[in-house]
Order: structure tokens, then sequence, then C-alpha cells
């Protein structure tokens, strides 16, 4: 029987003409769950099955909410001992940084077991190594609703307008490639690369902060996540030329993103918005100042013409993008939860591994303050 208006959609897959997750700027990225076929995902026909089926996308269209209201974040890193005895005990857990200044891979402590205190510095770590892959974490197996409590510690869950969900857990945003997927070579057509650097749902008029994701299923090898350091890119340009950005402020726009979904028969939870937020903005715990614009969702730089704003808009870009030197590299296995700031971050997921292999994973995006600057310092 075919589902009724109220029903969740579930499983149509994507007719060979809609391109795999249009963006505004064409970009494949890490942005939605595609449709799937339920046999296939159910382990019924040709693949096994998913390995966390509650996990699978679904795309109500009676999810409608209002307008984002402003709230007040408590930032819970602020609360943290530096010295994390709760989180990184000595001599119990391993502790290996990936680079000098950004990632860090963690061993020996479980995530679901923290306490408040041990919560708190896990804010902390987040926001100076600014990306953490903690290993072997059983967070994937709690219930849903659990996961949701603990990420409700980190600021107000982000719904997101356009996204593939788990059935009644809108909160849940689903990165999803189902076993059999060939959309990828479909988009290698037209595009030379999948690197789509983003900072998730930048658009908001209070973005996200402390954000986790965790794996649910994996190819075999390949689909690595890619972090750069947004502080470093601050930190490497020039005084004069830092001077300069600062007190400029770019347009963030959610619009393009509805829009794709529109266009491939998706849903749309929220009209969507445009809000400013300054190019320069400082992190509430270490007072770090950051590059904030990604080609996702920046669209101009407020004031100033358009050939102005394109071409400092492009050497913005380009510079986080080519900044090798201040970027980690994330190597998924069973069990990881990566946990990011994305105040001081960019991500960009890697289409890299056989096509025909699931990818599954699950995000928890609570937001955070509005972004704000402080004062040039020279």
């Amino acid at each position: 029987m075919a589902p009724s208006a109220t029903q969740t959609v579930t499983v149509p897959v994507l007719p060979s003409s809609i391109k795999l997750n249009p963006t505004g700027t064409g970009q494949y990225k890490e942005l939605a769950a595609t449709k799937y076929d339920v046999e296939v995902e159910t382990g019924k026909k040709d693949y096994a099955a998913a390995k966390y089926a509650n996990y699978l996308p679904t795309w109500n269209p009676e999810q409608k909410y209002p307008p984002l209201q402003p709230f007040e974040h408590y930032e819970h890193g602020k609360d943290a001992d530096p010295s994390y005895p709760d989180l990184l005990p000595e001599g119990v857990v391993t502790v290996t940084h990936l680079t000098p200044s950004i990632g860090t891979e963690v061993r020996g402590i479980q995530l679901s077991t923290l306490s408040s205190a041990g919560k708190d510095q896990l804010a902390r770590l987040v926001a100076e190594r600014k990306v953490v892959a903690f290993r072997d974490q059983d967070f994937a197996d709690l219930p849903i609703d659990a996961a949701l409590e603990y990420g409700g510690y980190f600021g107000r869950h982000h719904i997101h307008p356009t996204s593939g969900s788990p059935e009644g857990f809108p909160e849940i945003h689903l990165v999803h490639r189902g076993a059999g997927d060939r959309g990828a070579e479909e988009f290698f057509k037209a595009r030379t690369s999948s690197v789509a650097w983003h900072s998730d749902v930048s658009y908001e008029q209070q973005p996200p902060g402390t954000t986790f994701l965790y794996i649910l299923d994996k190819p075999e090898t390949g689909g690595d996540t890619l972090f750069v350091d947004a502080v470093e890119a601050y930190n490497r340009l020039s005084p004069a030329f830092q001077q300069r950005l600062h007190g400029l402020r770019a347009t963030h726009s959610g619009i393009e993103q509805v829009n794709a979904s529109a266009a491939r028969g998706g849903v749309k939870r929220r009209d969507p918005v445009v809000n400013e937020h300054p190019i320069v903005r400082t992190h509430p715990v270490t007072g770090q100042k950051a590059l904030y614009v990604n080609p996702q969702f920046t669209r101009d730089i407020v004031g100033l013409k358009k050939e102005e704003s394109d071409a400092l808009l492009k050497f913005l870009y380009d510079h986080l993008a080519y900044g090798a030197d201040f970027q980690a590299r994330v190597k998924w296995g069973e069990g990881t939860v990566v946990v990011w700031d994305n105040r001081v971050t960019q991500h960009s997921a890697l289409v890299d591994w056989k096509s025909g292999q699931r990818r599954h994973l699950a995000r928890i995006t609570p937001q955070a303050e509005r972004p704000f600057e402080t004062p040039f310092e020279g």
C-alpha cells in the first residue's frame, strides 16, 4: 500500500535525474542521508542488513516547526578543570595528537560514563584541540533518547530543516549512503573532487558548538573526514590583514539547502533563514579568534561590492582549503565517536570508498551562542 500523506516516507529511491545532494555551489557534501531501497537495507536483497536499523533515515512531511527562537546558551567548557582529571585520568587513557594544532585520538575512556565534570572537560578539550576522535565507544548502542539526553548537556538540539532522521527522533541528523548506492559514480562524471568545506548550518542565528558524529556502518576503507583549524588559519594571516577582517560581517544562507531538498522531493521542516555573522569570531572558552566563512553557506560580505566580496571570500576559502599544515584527517573505525567544535573548525567528508558499500553515521548537533567578535589585539 502506498504511504498516506501523514506517514513517514522511508523507501523511495532517487531517480537518476536527481543529482546527489545538490547545493548552492553544486558540491557533493556530507549534508544529509539519501533515500534508499528498504529491501537492501533490511538484508532482504543482495546485501547484509544495516547494523543499526533503528538509525535508518526517514523523511516525515508532517514534521513542521516554527522559526528558531533565541536562547541563552550556557558554555560548560568554562567550568572545566584544564588538567582533565575526569576525562583523561592518568594511567587510564591513551592520548595521541594527530597534528600540533588540531586533532587528537583518545582511547581508554567511555564517553557514555562521563560525569558532569567529565562532560565539562570534554567541551574544553574539544575547544582547544578542535576535533577529538574517541575510539571503541558504546555510544551507538545507547537508546537514541539516551544519546540525545547526553548531547543535550552541551546545548539546545538543532533539528535540521531537510535531512533524514530516525523514526521519531528529528533531532538526529543522519549521514547515510545505502548499500548499492551508485550516486558517487554519477557525481564524478561531472566533478573532479568531493571535497566541500563547511561549518554545519552556519546560517542559523545560533550555529552549533560542541558536535557529535558517531559511526554506525562503514565501508571497508575510505570515507574519512577532513577538518581544518580555523583558529590557526586566522593566526597565519598578517596583522594588517587580520585587522582588515575585523568588523566585517558576512551573510550565511539556508535557502539553497532547502531548495535542493525541494528539488529532490525532500522535506522542509522550517522556512529557510539568512543571518549575518562576523568573519572573525571569538571562542567563549579559549578566547581564540577563528575565521568564520565557508563556501557552502556564506554568500557575501556586508557592505562590499560583489567583485570585492567575491575576491576576499575566495582568498579566505582557498586559504582554509589549501592549509594542509593546519588540517587533520580522521579515519573512522568501529565504535568511533568524533567530537568537534563547529565554531573553530570546518570539515569535509571524502567520497572515495568502493562504490556500493554502505556508509552510515549519526550526528547530534547542540546549538551554541550567537557568534561574536572581540576587538583586534594586533
